[in-house]
């Protein structure tokens, strides 16, 4: 008698709940990253945005009508920077939506590597002074959160895009607590809108060190993504079968 193997076999333990916590805890550092590095570019880099390209849309309209002398060239060089990054980005990224793969890893190692490069540059004295480097600092910074929303949209976390929270506090107004009243407000909704603000706080705060600091700290929390991304999340690429 042939016996049933179904019975035999240890139960499989059910990993997506804890790969879904980890991709969120991910996106949530990534969130207090995009908070950090945007204190710092409108704070330090002559009132530009670098990974809230709304800001920057605004400021541009804004600018151009001639209000409060404010800046065309930054505003708009890191609107088109963000924008061929996210393109480029989403090249790489097209084959494995909604999967942590090496592409990830790699694109969020390099906005790592522009935020630590451009920290230990606003470390030398007298960097922050000269426009070329602010310029130079703003776009590039602006490219790395473009790679990093890129990123947050492929994996495709409920609510988290780590640079956009107007919608976010949409949802949670009109559908979090319309549905659950006080109860449904305590989600990850509220949750990236708090850590983008305490980002930016803590990003603020830091500033007066040098814009080195901030930078910096944002390149390690970036790297601190990786590494839990790629530890916890990572999905080995499928290959074809090979045609007989």
């Amino acid at each position: 008698m042939r016996r049933d193997r179904s019975t035999t076999r240890p139960a499989r333990r059910d990993v997506a709940p804890a790969q879904r916590r980890t991709a969120l805890i991910a996106l949530m550092i990534l969130t207090f990253v995009t908070g950090i590095v945007d204190a710092v570019g409108y704070l330090a880099l002559d009132r530009v945005f670098v990974g809230n390209m709304t800001g920057n849309i605004v400021i541009l309209g804004m600018a151009v009508a001639g209000g409060d002398d404010l800046p065309v060239l930054g505003p708009a060089i890191a609107l088109a920077a963000f924008t061929v990054a996210a393109f480029a980005a989403g090249l790489f990224l097209r084959t494995r939506r909604k999967e942590w793969g090496g592409a990830v890893s790699g694109l969020l190692t390099a906005g790592a590597v522009v935020l630590a490069a451009l920290g230990v540059t606003f470390l030398i004295p007298g960097a922050v002074d000269s426009d070329a480097v602010i310029l130079t600092a703003s776009t590039v910074t602006a490219a790395a959160m473009g790679m990093q929303a890129a990123v947050a949209r492929s994996l495709a976390v409920a609510d988290m895009t780590t640079v956009v929270v107007t919608s976010t506090l949409t949802s949670l107004a009109s559908e979090s607590f319309v549905d659950d009243g006080v109860r449904g407000v305590w989600n990850r909704r509220l949750g990236a809108i708090v850590v983008l603000f305490l980002g930016a706080l803590l990003g603020t705060v830091l500033l007066p060190l040098t814009p080195g600091v901030p930078l910096l700290l944002a390149a390690v929390l970036t790297v601190a993504v990786v590494v839990l991304g790629h530890l916890r999340l990572f999905t080995p690429a499928r290959r074809e079968p090979v045609a007989a």
